[in-house]
């Protein structure tokens, strides 16, 4: 009978280890350019969001902006996967008016001028596939001087008397994109 108690016990054990071992997990590291999100209005009421932008916020780390977004070439406005912005209700983007729903967020940068684009493809990773064929809207906007050095790319809102406006902000350098009602 000892015997037999014994030989459960380690058959147990066994079974214990194998088992343990076929659920470990291995979890990725931390993503270098962590998911955000900027809304308007602020608050945390559903109800009144008339605009919100999910992204990635890449970072400098001592690497030129025109290294990490160039001039003149499609950028994804963010990190990882394609930056998207949902409209909760209509708008207009400069003289184009956009249905409320999600869109793929695009820029181009520019020495004076960044071009803005909401496209509709979605769940895009960068902007490999982009297809200017799918452009809901574009609007041009200047290229402003940044009061100091932005680390992080980043995404904020203000209001504006027609709207709101999105300011994305990196490196030395700012933009001014203008929605209205």
């Amino acid at each position: 009978m000892k015997k037999r108690t014994i030989f459960n016990s380690i058959i147990v054990l066994l079974l214990t280890l194998v088992s343990t071992n076929t659920f470990a997990q291995d979890f990725p590291d931390l993503d270098k350019s962590p998911m955000d999100a900027a809304t308007f209005p602020g608050n945390y009421k559903v109800s009144d969001k008339l605009i919100k932008v999910v992204y990635s916020r890449p970072q400098l780390k001592g690497r030129a902006l025109s290294k990490l977004a160039p001039n003149d070439v499609v950028w994804r406005t963010g990190a990882n996967e394609a930056a998207e912005i949902t409209l909760y209700t209509d708008m207009m983007l400069g003289n184009t008016k956009v249905k409320a729903g999600t869109y793929s967020l695009f820029t181009i940068p520019g020495e004076q001028d960044w071009t803005v684009i909401l496209s509709s493809d979605l769940n895009v990773w960068g902007a490999y596939t982009y297809d200017k064929a799918n452009d809901v809207a574009r609007i041009s906007v200047p290229v402003q001087k940044a009061k100091k050095p932005i680390e992080s790319f980043s995404i904020v809102f203000d209001d504006s008397k027609t709207g709101a406006t999105m300011y994305m902000g990196w490196a030395d350098v700012v933009i001014a994109v203008p929605f209205t009602k």
